[in-house]
């Protein structure tokens, strides 16, 4: 049986519509992390390996990206 894709958002996410959503439950069984635009949740996603994904949310924790708006 294929594990069909839980979409999470952020919490942190404001609800201006510029968010994307990730199918993180998807990292242990199949090896990636797919990633969507939540405006457009019917349009292909984004499939990023696990190990990628993780070590791009740990740079963010460590504050190894500036936030410019």
């Amino acid at each position: 049986m294929t594990e069909s894709p839980r979409w999470f958002k952020s919490s942190y996410s404001e609800n201006g519509g510029a968010c994307v959503e990730i199918a993180a439950n998807l990292a242990n069984s199949c090896g990636v992390v797919p990633v969507r635009d939540s405006k457009n949740p019917h349009h292909p996603a984004l499939t990023i390996a696990s190990g990628a994904f993780e070590t791009f949310v740990g740079s963010l924790r460590a504050g190894k990206f500036s936030r410019t708006n």
